[in-house]
């Protein structure tokens, strides 16, 4: 079993590397910006709320009555404390490598990126109100999108993958009630991954058919990414601190 789930290196899993390194430096303009502030080094643990909005926490009653759309997509990228980023990260850097090899990055983009919109929208109607971060919606969507994948694959490995992606959805949301963790947020991305697990192909010959128009909405996924995340640095930037 460990055989199995042993990860490759980040090297050669460019998304991925993207997505983790993108996350880590967030993170750290957002403590520098809470030490300027005198905040101290409490802000690495548990940042406060204000702080949190400031560098992109989805804030429903910001984007909707303020017009901060990207909030529906920079929320994915801010996180709420060295514990919460170093947790996320490490899933990340568990699952993204395999299934960025699997079905290749503009797939593995598209559904995370799908997923963090999904996540939100179901905190939405589940929480209005509440102060949102974390890529957790993403990749809870990622996990889904194994179990549904990998049972529709088919095979004595894939079958494995499916059952400890499973398992592990599974525990994580039962502790996430026990945490107070958004798991309105990780249903619905892990709802949006399991769909999408029945739509990506399973066979070379299909990923190849669809490999154009997974490269547009890639593209087009990571081109919105950076104008959300853009919008952060230039809305912090052009604001007395």
């Amino acid at each position: 079993m460990s055989q199995l789930f042993r990860r490759n290196p980040l090297t050669g899993h460019t998304l991925v590397q993207i997505l983790i390194y993108t996350n880590l430096a967030l993170f750290t303009l957002m403590v520098l910006h809470g030490t300027i502030l005198g905040l101290g080094m409490g802000t690495l643990l548990n940042p406060p709320t204000p702080l949190l909005r400031a560098w992109g926490a989805q804030f429903w009653p910001l984007a909707i009555h303020q017009g901060e759309w990207w909030r529906c997509i920079s929320y994915a990228y801010t996180h709420g404390g060295i514990i919460h980023l170093g947790f996320n990260m490490m899933v990340l850097y568990q699952v993204g490598p395999m299934l960025e090899e699997e079905i290749g990055w503009s797939r593995l983009l598209t559904i995370y990126t799908l997923c963090a919109l999904t996540a939100t929208l179901a905190g939405y109607v589940w929480h209005p109100l509440v102060t949102v971060v974390g890529a957790s919606g993403s990749i809870f969507g990622l996990i889904g999108f194994s179990v549904s994948y990998y049972h529709r694959m088919g095979g004595y490995q894939a079958i494995q993958r499916r059952n400890f992606m499973f398992q592990w959805a599974v525990m994580a949301f039962f502790f996430g009630l026990f945490v107070g963790a958004d798991n309105a947020a990780h249903l619905g991305g892990a709802l949006t991954g399991a769909a999408m697990g029945f739509v990506v192909p399973t066979t070379a010959r299909n990923l190849r058919r669809t490999e154009k128009l997974y490269e547009i909405l890639g593209w087009t996924c990571g081109l919105i990414s950076i104008v959300s995340l853009l919008f952060v640095l230039f809305v912090r930037l052009g604001r007395v601190f």
